[in-house]
């Protein structure tokens, strides 16, 4: 299983993951050419992809849904809820496949299990995806007012994690947003900070946890070099040395290999718990 996430940020979320021959964007929230370009970058062709999974409706996470699906022709998985919003970006041409944000669904080599979240969307979704071959499991937890039991249940035993980190909670608070965004941003139903990233991010640290990208990070309120060092100290603390990078809005990732990552962290981790 391989995985790459291609930006970040309130300007657009977009994620790659591949396991055996299937290949699949986690939301497009890039202009069409801008995801392709992504994934030339690392080269990947964009008529590769065989799905766009939509986690919500919010457009830094659908923007570029309609015309990727158009000009390249993977079909798009969305809830109900969210098809029906989203119906102003599509023009009838895209194959959409919707699911039930209760139940796993499969897209070629990959198992799916959503998950509900707690953020204000339509029917906001979280994930978790398996490979089918080697089991190696991976969670995406981004836009998440509060972290839930479920979604502890689902992201408890993944070997890699995408996590959101969206903001320090002084820097929100002495932001420039208006005091209704910072209450919102704050609430059970708004965005992970820094420091609950940190704690769920140790309750959910095992053995076979073998990386975390740290995502969705405010330009306005957070840095990168904060989100890393507060996730990262607490994990550091907790006795976790896997690897731990911070998503970046204007370029993607690496292309991660879960299972290389894996075998090094149980290498440095033999004493681990």
């Amino acid at each position: 299983m391989k995985v790459a996430v291609l930006g970040s940020g309130s300007r657009g979320n977009s994620t790659l993951i591949w396991a055996g021959n299937t290949r699949l964007l986690v939301d497009a929230g890039f202009s069409g050419r801008d995801l392709a370009r992504r994934l030339q970058s690392l080269d990947i062709e964009p008529d590769s992809i065989d799905g766009i999974i939509v986690t919500h409706d919010h457009g830094d996470h659908t923007r570029g849904i309609g015309v990727f699906a158009r000009r390249h022709s993977p079909p798009i998985y969305m809830t109900s809820s969210t098809h029906t919003v989203c119906s102003q970006l599509l023009h009838g041409k895209e194959t959409v496949v919707e699911y039930d944000p209760a139940q796993p669904f499969t897209i070629g080599d990959i198992y799916v299990e959503p998950f509900v979240t707690i953020h204000d969307a339509a029917d906001p979704v979280g994930l978790a995806l398996i490979d089918e071959s080697s089991g190696l499991r991976l969670g995406i937890a981004t836009d998440l007012g509060r972290p839930t039991t479920q979604l502890r249940q689902k992201l408890s035993t993944c070997d890699f994690l995408i996590l959101e980190a969206n903001h320090d909670e002084l820097m929100l608070h002495n932001g420039p947003y208006p005091a209704s965004v910072r209450q919102r941003i704050a609430s059970s139903h708004g965005h992970l900070s820094n420091q609950a990233a940190a704690r769920l991010a140790t309750e959910l640290m095992h053995p076979r946890l073998a990386g975390i990208v740290l995502a969705h990070l405010s330009n306005e309120c957070n840095r990168p070099d904060l989100a890393r060092s507060v996730v990262g100290d607490a994990l550091e603390k907790a006795g976790w040395t896997g690897h731990l990078e911070v998503a970046q809005q204007d370029h993607p990732t690496a292309l991660l290999d879960v299972e290389d990552l894996r075998v090094r962290s149980n290498t440095s981790q033999l004493s681990f718990l």
